[in-house]
């Protein structure tokens, strides 16, 4: 017999709650109580479009199927696609010779891509194609010997996989304060790019810093931030001067789900909390409050804001308002390299919307 010890998880023990009515004792509500359901909110087509293409992956090919980093900035995808057969490495290096990983949708640098080749791996590309048009961006500016600032978080992997692709021509500017003090070359040839989840006003403000000290600096040939950034930050600008609170569902490393926290409680929420999981919200939060907003991020699945609208319906928060501030119908074809194999097995989804929108194969 082996003497081995045997490690067992401790479970989960849910958190007990102060009752609706404790928490209305505390702090009594006289007006009525309701939610503003912010929309657009949730999966964007590029989220969409990578997620099924990991589960296309698995179920075609059978698992394991890596993923270079996090396929989106989600947990509650991230655990459903490993209990699915899914393994995320953080490098290419991980991934075992000859197998099957899949780029996530914040794209990849040309350094990553060549480390794949050089072991031969497999590759399916679920970079979001609107980060892929700013990398072509860069590409073809340093080409013309530009000098690209790259308005965007250091660190973050669609910053890392855009600066990859004109490392010696590129800077990154991660504020407005580090717009007043950075260095350039040529001011007379000089081009700003972005992040696609950025804040939009804090975006502007950087361009703005940069082109009072760089009067000929240029604007990207179309916007850098996505559409479902823009939108989802619009929604809550709305909803945010009428909100006590306001909860965003959405990962800690999702860079668009912080940025409509930071931007509820820049447009007038008195109070703004990022969340997971309905079991992170904590009923103090719901103290004298009459209106809440509820929001995701762009890589979160609608049953977490579905479970959040639950909770929020015990406290007496029933009534529920969609403030709609655009329609979306992004379309984008699953990536090239997948779309052959569904052929081959006659399955026919090809693109697919934002918000979940799922095609029926």
């Amino acid at each position: 017999m082996s003497s081995t010890p045997v490690l067992l998880s401790m479970p989960m023990v849910p958190r007990q709650r102060r009752s609706p009515e404790e928490v209305a004792a505390a702090a009594p509500v006289t007006a009525e109580k309701k939610v503003l359901l912010a929309a657009p909110r949730g999966y964007c087509a590029g989220v969409d479009r990578a997620v099924i293409a990991v589960e296309k992956a698995l179920e075609h090919y059978g698992a394991p199927v890596y993923v270079r980093k996090q396929i989106v900035h989600n947990r509650h995808v991230v655990e459903t696609l490993e209990q699915r057969g899914a393994v995320f490495v953080e490098e290419t290096d991980e991934v075992p010779e000859g197998a099957l990983v899949v780029f996530s949708a914040h794209g990849v640098s040309p350094a990553v891509v060549r480390s794949a080749e050089e072991r031969g791996l497999r590759t399916i590309d679920a970079t979001c194609p609107l980060v892929t048009k700013v990398h072509r961006e860069a590409v073809r500016f340093a080409r013309d010997d530009y000098e690209i600032l790259l308005i965007g978080h250091e660190g973050h992997e669609e910053v890392e996989g855009t600066y990859g692709e004109a490392p010696e021509n590129t800077q990154v500017v991660n504020s407005p304060e580090e717009a007043d003090t950075i260095q350039v070359k040529d001011p007379d040839k000089l081009i700003w790019l972005s992040q696609t989840t950025l804040s939009v006003d804090e975006t502007m403000d950087t361009v703005r810093r940069l082109r009072e000290r760089f009067p000929n600096l240029q604007d990207p040939p179309s916007d850098d931030i996505c559409y479902a950034t823009s939108n989802r930050q619009a929604a809550i600008k709305k909803i945010a001067p009428q909100a006590d609170l306001v909860i965003v569902v959405g990962s800690a490393n999702s860079s668009n789900s912080v940025r409509l926290m930071e931007v509820a409680l820049e447009y007038g929420a008195k109070a703004a909390h990022r969340v997971d999981f309905a079991n992170e919200v904590d009923e103090s939060w719901f103290e004298g409050v009459a209106t809440i907003g509820v929001t995701s991020g762009a890589s979160v699945p609608e049953i977490l804001v579905q479970d959040v609208l639950r909770l929020a319906a015990e406290y007496g928060y029933g009534t529920v308002e969609e403030i709609v501030t655009a329609e979306e119908d992004i379309l984008f074809s699953l990536p090239k390299e997948l779309r052959a194999t569904l052929k081959e097995h006659g399955d026919s989804s090809r693109g697919l919307g934002g918000r979940g929108q799922r095609p029926q194969a």
